[in-house]
């Protein structure tokens, strides 16, 4: 069976679970081979090895990450040269499509970005204009390099026992012209990852202004779940756009999603529709997000969302 490659994404000893659903759709198509940059290895192999990564290449030369991006390409097309495999998968985050554009090139290979499945005989699927069309891609030149959207796969543990192998790679001139000199961490707050968080509560238009977000703030705490924002709410200033869901922000697909005061618009939708379980509060009874939600709440987010945040708060 021939080997995937899949690049992981980590940070802080923490594998993110994008990775984790790389690695079940690896598995899918071949055997999953992970490819570990940078150190703090030991950190993370027992998940890697829980969600089925049947070899790990490390390579933990920090050089490695001392740079953007270049490196990881580097190596990456090193390992293609060396074990031939049917594909490389890669997050579809800003730096993993950047490293799959530049082992493109490296490779001469096709790439596929943005996609949300893969077939047995590697034919990407890709939802397009807000997921209103479905469109499929294969690569036809070298190997298939693809960047899979986040949230798109649901992870699979596959218990599994890897063999490690070290791995490195001599880094050219191009491959260090981009030198990281300082790295900031960003705070964390005591609420999950957006992305990753197994409940989302978000706010839109129909919260009316940043203080009203306290409202939504207090219903995601009571639940220890995330906190997002309609494209119109970050727009107007009301929350960092850091928070946005939709097309043009962050693609989450937790457990349950309430979306208070959000319409619905395709732009939206495109960025929770994957969603488990959806609740929608608003008080237009038309809204088009009614027309996706498992249950809908007919009503004013300013009456029933501190009810529903008192209620729950209770049952704790």
């Amino acid at each position: 069976m021939a080997e995937i490659l899949v690049l992981v994404d980590h940070v802080d000893g923490e594998v993110k679970k994008v990775t984790l659903e790389l690695l079940t759709l690896a598995n899918r198509l071949g055997e999953a081979a992970a490819v570990y940059v940078g150190s703090g290895y030991e950190s993370v192999k027992d998940k890697l090895a829980e969600y089925g990564a049947g070899k790990v290449y490390v390579a933990a030369d920090e050089e490695l990450t001392s740079y953007v991006v270049a490196p990881t390409a580097a190596l990456l097309a090193q390992l293609v040269g060396e074990k031939s495999p049917a594909a490389v998968l890669v997050a579809a985050t800003g730096e993993g499509k950047e490293v799959a554009g530049r082992l493109a090139v490296k490779l001469n290979s096709g790439v596929l970005t943005d996609v949300v499945d893969v077939s047995a005989d590697l034919v990407g699927e890709h939802s397009i204009f807000g997921g209103a069309l479905v469109a499929h891609a294969k690569v036809k030149t070298g190997t298939p390099i693809i960047a899979v959207r986040p949230n798109s796969i649901a992870p699979e543990a596959a218990p599994a026992t890897p063999a490690e192998e070290q791995v490195s790679v001599t880094l050219s001139d191009t491959d260090k012209a981009a030198k990281i000199v300082e790295s900031v961490v960003e705070e964390k707050g005591e609420r999950p990852d957006l992305t990753e968080a197994a409940i989302v509560v978000s706010g839109g238009r129909g919260v009316g202004s940043g203080d009203n977000f306290k409202i939504i703030e207090g219903l995601a705490d009571s639940l220890g779940a995330a906190v997002g924002a309609s494209r119109a709410a970050t727009d107007a200033g009301w929350y960092p756009h850091q928070f946005q869901v939709g097309q043009t922000g962050k693609t989450v697909s937790p457990q349950l999603y309430i979306a208070v005061g959000i319409s619905g618009a395709i732009q939206h939708r495109a960025g929770m529709q994957t969603s488990k379980t959806i609740v929608a509060i608003n008080k237009d009874a038309e809204a088009p997000i009614f027309e996706l939600v498992d249950y809908g709440v007919v009503g004013d987010l300013f009456q029933i969302t501190p009810q529903l945040t008192e209620e729950i708060t209770k049952r704790k």
